[in-house]
C-alpha cells in the first residue's frame, strides 16, 4: 500500500535537489551571462555600427565596417593590409620555430636523468615571468646602446648592429618582436611535448633501437607521429598567439616604425583607442580575427585526424 507513495516521493526529493543545485550554480551562470554572453552579443551588434565611445547613440551602417576593413575605405584598409601581412609573417614563423625549439628542448630534458625538475623549471621561467616588466627589459636590450648591439659589436659584427636599434629599424622591428614571442612561448611548447614524451612506452623506443634505427630516424618516424595530438595543440596555441596578441607589440613598438610591426590584434586596439577612434571598426576586425581563428583550428584538427 506504500508503493505509490514511494514512487511519488522520490521524484519530489530529486526536484528539491535539483533546485538546490541550481541555486549553487546560479551566481556563476549570472556572471557568465553578463560578462560572457552579453559582451559577445554587444560586440557583435557594435560591429555593424559606428561609435566613438562617447556619443549617446550608435550610427548603424550595416556591413559597411567589414567592407571598409577589406579594402573599401582608403583611410582604413591600407593599415589593415599592412597589419595583415605582418600577422601572416608571425603566423608562419611563430608556430614553426616554437615547434622545433620546443620539441628539441623536450627531447633534451627527457634524456636527462638527474636534476630533470630543476632544468624543466629553468626553461619554464620565461613563460611564467612574461609580462610588462619583461617586455620593457627586451625593449631596453634592443636599444641602440642596448645589450644586443653590445654583444654584436663585441663579436666584431658591427654591420648587424642597427644604428637606431632593432625596434627603430623598419627591417628588423617585426623580427625583433617575433623573437620575443618565440622566447616567451617555447617553454609551454616544451612542457607539452615533454608530457607527451613521457606517455610513450619505453618498449617502443627500445624496439626501434634493436632494429638498428638511428636517433634521428627514431625521432622522425616514431616519436613525432606519436606526438601529433600535442603538435596540433601547440600549433593552435601559437596561431592564436600570432593572431590576437597585441600587448607585446603595443608595449615594445606600438606598431612602428611606420607600421612595420603593426598586427591585426594591435590594429583592432588602435581602432578603439588610437587616432581613428571607432569601436565599430574595432569590433568588426575582432570578429574577423575570431572567424579566422576558428577556421584555422578546424582545419588543423581535420589535418590531424587525416594523418591518424
Amino acid at each position: 500500500m506504500f508503493a505509490p507513495y514511494r514512487r511519488w516521493a522520490a521524484p519530489r526529493h530529486l526536484r528539491r535537489g535539483q533546485w538546490v543545485g541550481l541555486l549553487f550554480v546560479a551566481p556563476a551562470v549570472i556572471l557568465f551571462a553578463v560578462f560572457g554572453v552579453y559582451v559577445v552579443v554587444y560586440g557583435f551588434l557594435l560591429s555593424f555600427a559606428r561609435w566613438n565611445g562617447f556619443s549617446p547613440d550608435w550610427t548603424w551602417v550595416g556591413v559597411e565596417n567589414y567592407i571598409a576593413l577589406l579594402g573599401g575605405n582608403p583611410a582604413v584598409s591600407p593599415k589593415v593590409a599592412q597589419a595583415t601581412v605582418n600577422t601572416l609573417v608571425g603566423m608562419l614563423v611563430l608556430p614553426i620555430v616554437v615547434l622545433v625549439l620546443g620539441l628539441a628542448l623536450a627531447l633534451l630534458v627527457n634524456s636527462v636523468r638527474r636534476l630533470r625538475g630543476l632544468i624543466r623549471t629553468v626553461y619554464f621561467i620565461p613563460f611564467v615571468t612574461t609580462g610588462i616588466a619583461v617586455y620593457y627589459a627586451w625593449r631596453f636590450m634592443y636599444q641602440p646602446d642596448g645589450a644586443v648591439n653590445a654583444v654584436l659589436r663585441a663579436l666584431g659584427l658591427h654591420s648587424l648592429a642597427p644604428v637606431d636599434g632593432f625596434l627603430g629599424n623598419t627591417t628588423t622591428a617585426l623580427a625583433a618582436v617575433i623573437a620575443v614571442q618565440v622566447w616567451s612561448n617555447v617553454p609551454i611548447a616544451m612542457l607539452l611535448f615533454l608530457t607527451g614524451l613521457q606517455t610513450i612506452p619505453d618498449g617502443v623506443i627500445e624496439a626501434a633501437r634493436v632494429d638498428g634505427a638511428s636517433t634521428v630516424r627514431t625521432i622522425w618516424t616514431i616519436i613525432v607521429p606519436l606526438l601529433n595530438p600535442v603538435t596540433a595543440l601547440v600549433v593552435v596555441i601559437m596561431l592564436r598567439e600570432a593572431l590576437q596578441n597585441y600587448q607585446l607589440y603595443l608595449l615594445m613598438t606600438n606598431g612602428g616604425p611606420v607600421n612595420a610591426s603593426n598586427t591585426l590584434g594591435l590594429q583592432s586596439y588602435s581602432f578603439a583607442f588610437g587616432s581613428i577612434t571607432d569601436l565599430g571598426f574595432s569590433s568588426a576586425l575582432g570578429w574577423l580575427l575570431a572567424a579566422v581563428a576558428i577556421i584555422l583550428a578546424i582545419v588543423n584538427l581535420r589535418v590531424l585526424r587525416s594523418r591518424q
